[in-house]
């Protein structure tokens, strides 16, 4: 979403969506206005709905198993599954949303039309507290309080005294469930004590491009770590009592003229990769989801009867309600479509009109808008707040004011608990150990030259830049409406420094990016010269450097490669440390020979400094992987950002690369990385053995015809909640292997499992479709397990609208990377 007054979004009231969208198997008609670098392609128009008069009925409610004690348990998002690091339950949060839509519809029952629309119709912005809020509703007898809707992925954004996160990006770098759950709960706690009902996160679309701007907001490039990412962390925000958002629905992938570009994108390609995330949030119980800006396959996303009615509301079952993005309705009649609440409320900013309000007031009145419809959009958003149990008393008032910090309504309510020590503890696991030629961890060194801008702080401080929107300092978040304030910024140069007073050694530093005769100056003669470097990015409502939103290039920022090779040249024992908000090309520096180690390490948060010093120092041994491909070269990736155009176009954004994004192509293509996806070393070394395959009884006769159609490689039919359905998700298979610590230090592993499907199936050639950690002592072996189920064993069927299993064997590897592969197996199906 973006901040006040920061985007133009034309307004044509009376249009709306067309069913035809990703997947339809009529495809729109499209031109080319040219494909020169200079021209981009352009669309001839967009699809939408005509005036006419929309009956509905009410999405039928998904149906499943009984509950099955230790598999399928009834849930409630307050008290959900503990985490495991293989997980074998698939909660069923219907009776909880079964009870909270009862609530719902006796309240929406005593409302006026009125109240009605004013449930669904953002307060315009700046008239409010949070960046959006529902108005407080009285019908006959009772009373709802409203809704304060607040940013961001990683904190409350617009306050103080919070926990400032790693960003997503890290999170999925962690490989870790647990400490993902726990950044969720710990952001839903935070959001709740400032007042927030819902928390507009977590940010869940896919790094399709590597230059894209909010790709650090989401959980990397690969759509099965993606899902876990978001299960997990609205899993975690909920059980705090917040409602989650799953964002933005869907093919957010580039940051450039948000309203003025369609991305066009097959069935198969948005049931496999794009989808994923979306279909995992909907089963944690996600109370609310996002639609985006763009447009899909020609229609708005926020209109768009495909994405929203046909896919989240009937194949994925979802109960909850799905919201724009700020200024992102288009039309009255997307209400239609499937749109249940518009933010903040108004057209464009401050335009004080509204596509809903009067307007969906009036096309009630004349039939063109079923009240029916009008009821379901009401009673879905209450039945939210019912269902995360925000009815309670004692649930917080809003203690603070977005756009006025002088404001009596700041209470400043501190909301930081210990959550530091998560911070960084999660800034060390996220931190990707790419090269090390045996100086890592550092022992018994006397002198450190410390080198680079994002060593120390900045000039202005944490939060001298508005949004975030400079590059200033050590980088540890990047920019736009993801962002929060930062409570206080532990910079790497502070952290190595306190480590030099108790280690009794002497630190240099030498801060100026381009003065590379003062750097080789500074670095020479000293045992250890550690230099940072950065990359950012972030929304597209912001330039900074002249990157509107997407980065321009895959280089490090501030000149960052000749400062490395500056130190390199003047210094044998250069450790070069990056902050970066995704991959960056390295192949200017990374095989000089004074480079003696590499460090990945994000944008870790408010801990930053003290997390890199925990990983350079030996007090956390690297367990994190890439959760992204570092090509060679930058053509090497299968797509980057159209950019071009103007507000009275479409850009046309074909996803011709299909399913093979990140690894998936450069497996494909045969084309060799510098570091692969799911890549990362460790201070130790692990072995593999023993693996062994076993499938799982089938403890669902509930759902006894269609796990027969599946094992058959047949389809199943299409229908309310068929891709959520207990049977396609639960464990089907489980992956068995020995794992053993052959080094000296305790530390931490990340297997991983990736499937193999025919090859005539069409899919890529490794597929990852498991993980998970281990920690082990020198010496220790464990059991390790990996469960695998029917959903990651199907492709997606797009005659059929069907998960089905492809004919032919198939195969997996388990490994350290995408590419390090350790132990090979078949499955039996």
């Amino acid at each position: 979403m973006f901040p006040s007054k920061s985007l133009f979004v034309a307004a044509v009231l009376f249009v709306s969506a067309n069913a035809q969208s990703s997947g339809s198997s009529t495809t729109s008609t499209t031109t080319t206005s040219s494909t020169t670098s200079t021209i981009p392609p352009t669309e001839t128009g967009r699809i939408t709905l005509p005036i006419s008069s929309y009956p509905f009925t009410r999405f039928p409610t998904p149906s499943g198993p009984p509950p099955i004690t230790g598999v399928f348990p009834s849930a409630s998002p307050l008290d959900p599954p503990a985490v495991s690091s293989d997980p074998t339950i698939v909660p069923d949060f219907g009776p909880a949303w079964a009870e909270a839509w009862s609530k719902a519809q006796a309240f929406v029952s005593t409302l006026s039309m009125d109240g009605k629309v004013n449930l669904v119709t953002g307060v315009f912005l700046e008239s409010i507290l949070c960046v959006g809020n529902i108005a407080a509703i009285s019908g006959n007898g009772t009373y709802f309080p409203g809704l304060c809707l607040q940013d961001s992925p990683l904190g409350v954004r617009f306050t103080d005294f919070v926990t400032a996160f790693p960003a997503g990006i890290n999170a999925a770098a962690t490989w870790n469930r647990e400490l993902i759950r726990h950044r969720g709960v710990y952001m839903g706690a935070g959001h709740k004590g400032k007042g927030v009902n819902v928390a507009l996160g977590p940010m869940i679309n896919m790094g399709r491009n590597p230059e894209g701007g909010r790709n650090w907001e989401g959980f990397g490039a690969d759509p099965f770590l993606s899902g876990v990412a978001a299960y997990e962390t609205v899993l975690g925000m909920q059980s705090s009592g917040v409602q989650a958002c799953a964002k933005h629905y869907i093919n957010f992938e580039e940051a450039w003229y948000l309203t003025e570009e369609s991305s066009n994108v097959d069935d198969r390609t948005e049931h496999e990769i794009y989808l994923q995330p979306f279909l995992k949030s909907v089963m944690a119980g996600v109370a609310s989801v996002m639609c985006s800006y763009n447009l899909i396959n020609d229609t708005y996303a926020c209109e768009n009867d495909r994405t929203l009615n046909q896919i989240l509301k009937t194949e994925f079952g979802f109960q909850g309600y799905v919201m724009s993005d700020w200024s992102a309705t288009m039309s009255t009649l997307s209400a239609v479509a499937g749109l249940d609440m518009t933010m903040p409320g108004d057209i464009t900013m401050d335009s004080n009109n509204s596509y809903f309000g009067a307007n969906l007031t009036a096309f009630v009145n004349n039939g063109t808008i079923a009240a029916s419809r009008l009821d379901d959009m009401a009673t879905r958003i209450v039945a939210g707040w019912y269902f995360l149990q925000q009815d309670q008393p004692g649930y917080p008032n809003v203690s603070f004011n977005s756009y006025d910090a002088l404001d009596s309504h700041n209470l400043h309510i501190d909301v930081q608990d210990d959550h530091y020590e998560l911070v960084r503890q999660m800034g060390a696991s996220s931190t990707v150990l790419l090269k090390n030629n045996g100086v890592l961890p550092l022992k018994n060194i006397r002198s450190y030259s410390i080198v680079g801008s994002d060593a120390g702080p900045g000039l202005l401080g944490p939060n001298g830049y508005t949004d975030r929107s400079g590059d200033d300092g050590v980088l540890a978040m990047g920019w736009g409406s993801g962002t929060t304030q930062f409570p206080y910024l532990i910079t790497p140069l502070e952290a190595i420094q306190a480590r030099a007073r108790v280690n009794r050694s002497s630190v240099n530093w030498f801060l100026n990016d381009f003065d590379y005769t003062g750097v080789q100056s500074t670095v020479a003669e000293q045992d250890v010269a550690i230099v940072f470097v950065n990359a950012d990015s972030g929304e597209g409502y912001i330039t900074v450097a002249g990157n509107y939103g997407d980065r321009n290039n895959l280089t490090a920022w501030h000149g960052g490669d000749q400062l490395i090779l500056a130190v390199a040249s003047a210094n044998n024992n250069t450790i070069v440390v990056t902050h970066s908000v995704g991959p960056l090309i390295i192949e200017p520096w990374v095989d000089h020979p004074n480079v003696t180690a590499i460090l990945w390490a994000g944008i870790a948060g408010q801990e930053v400094g003290n997390a890199i010093a925990d990983v350079l120092f030996g007090d956390w041994n690297p367990s994190g992987r890439l959760p992204y491909t570092i090509a060679k070269n930058a053509s090497d990736y299968p797509s980057e950002p159209i950019h071009g155009g103007g507000p009275t176009s479409i850009l046309k954004i074909d996803y011709s690369e299909g399913l093979f994004v990140d690894y998936r192509w450069f497996d494909a293509m045969n084309i060799t990385p510098r570091y692969e996806f799911g890549y990362g070393l460790s201070y130790s070394t692990f072995e593999y053995s023993n693996l062994c395959i076993t499938p799982v009884a089938n403890v669902d006769s509930y759902d006894a015809g269609a796990i027969t159609n599946w094992e058959a490689g047949l389809p199943s039919l299409w229908g309310v909640g068929s891709s959520t359905a207990f049977w396609l998700h639960t464990p089907a298979y489980t992956i068995t292997f020995d794992l053993t610590n052959t080094g000296v230090y305790y530390g931490g592993e990340i297997p991983q499992l990736y499937v193999h499907f025919p090859t005539d199936s069409g899919e890529p050639p490794s597929v990852l479709k498991g993980f998970t950690n281990a920690n082990l002592s020198p010496g220790e072996t464990q059991s390790v397990t990996i469960s695998v189920s029917r959903y990651d064993l199907s492709i997606w069927d797009i005659g059929a609208q069907s998960w089905v299993k492809p004919n032919g064997t198939i195969t997996f590897t388990v490994g350290a990377s995408s590419r390090d592969g350790r132990l090979y197996g078949t499955v039996p199906v």
